[in-house]
């Protein structure tokens, strides 16, 4: 497969997913302020600096809005087009990936990308985020499952779908030990406590925005207690969105394109990828809490990180080259 398009199907699939998971990590916001029960509990600053934060975008948000409020956050991270990672953004890039590789994905696909795209383009998606931006919200999510299970129905699985799945997990842990770690920058209202009402109601918003509050149920019966719900989130081997699930699944998909067995490693993508899945498994939640969860999910994006950068570079980094040849 020529790298180009490698590079242009891994990207599509990643800008799905950031735009799905930037909903979602609105979304934990909006979870918490409906659930707080006393009002003066949804202070905003409080509620609404972790997802700048968690986003790494501070200095451009504090560019573009005077009040920065719920509204200008959720502004900001749905429709804002100087946002490069807003859902707008996102969903905008997609598409042109998407359009860019017509020949290698099926016209069904092609489809889902421009129905989400034509959507966040409307009049109809500004009116949603004004007036019910968890509808608004809940959109993007169920269409970007429907991308993905459209994906897994109509594209051969060969090359192509494993870069698609490489980038879809890739940037799904990045986000999952994002939405985590907002819980983290969090602080606890005067006069709570650990494992109050505040407390747990924040927890099992984080398992909401992640669609594992059911699955958490299933297997922990009993309070919301953080050090499990970060074990679940984190270290699980069978939760589509927990980031050792994850790592998992795109180190084996690595492992398909290169055709290296799973136990070696043919490229530095497979040897930082190999290294990351070794240590989730091996991992326990008191040693991430010994270790500090926050400088731990750091770790985890910062590694990450590097994994996307050598694929690209073992992979996709002739692209530009193949540019200029096909001019």
């Amino acid at each position: 497969m020529l790298s180009r398009v490698a590079d242009s199907l891994y990207w599509m699939s990643r800008y799905i997913e950031r735009a799905e998971n930037n909903a979602r990590i609105a979304d934990v916001n909006l979870q918490l302020l409906l659930d707080l029960t006393n009002p003066s509990e949804a202070d905003s600053q409080q509620q609404w600096d972790p997802i700048i934060s968690s986003l790494e975008e501070n200095e451009l948000f504090a560019s573009l809005y005077d009040k920065p409020d719920g509204k200008a956050v959720i502004d900001f991270v749905s429709l804002q087009k100087k946002n490069p990672n807003s859902i707008y953004s996102c969903l905008t890039l997609a598409r042109e990936n998407a359009r860019t590789t017509s020949e290698q994905i099926s016209s069904e696909m092609w489809e889902q990308v421009n129905r989400l795209y034509l959507f966040v383009k409307s009049d109809s998606a500004r009116k949603m985020v004004r007036n019910s931006p968890y509808q608004f919200f809940s959109r993007i999510i169920a269409g970007s499952h429907l991308f993905q299970g459209i994906t897994d129905a109509t594209m051969t699985h060969g090359e192509g779908w494993d870069f698609i799945r490489i980038g879809k997990l890739l940037e799904r842990a990045d986000c999952t030990s994002r939405i985590l770690d907002v819980k983290y920058h969090i602080l606890l209202p005067s006069g709570e406590t650990v494992g109050g009402n505040v407390d747990t109601i924040q927890w099992m918003s984080v398992l909401k925005s992640c669609s594992a509050l059911e699955a958490y149920r299933k297997i922990y019966v009993g309070q919301v207690a953080p050090w499990r719900v970060a074990e679940f989130i984190i270290t699980h081997s069978t939760f589509p969105r927990s980031i050792r699930f994850s790592v998992d699944h795109f180190d084996a998909a690595l492992h398909q394109i290169s055709g290296s067995p799973e136990t070696n490693y043919a490229n530095e993508a497979e040897r930082l990828s190999g290294r990351l899945r070794s240590d989730l498994d091996y991992v326990t939640i008191g040693d991430i809490f010994k270790f500090g969860l926050h400088e731990y999910l750091e770790q985890i994006q910062e590694r990450l990180v590097e994994i996307s950068n050598a694929m690209h570079e073992t992979y996709c980094a002739n692209s530009a080259l193949e540019n200029l040849a096909t001019d």
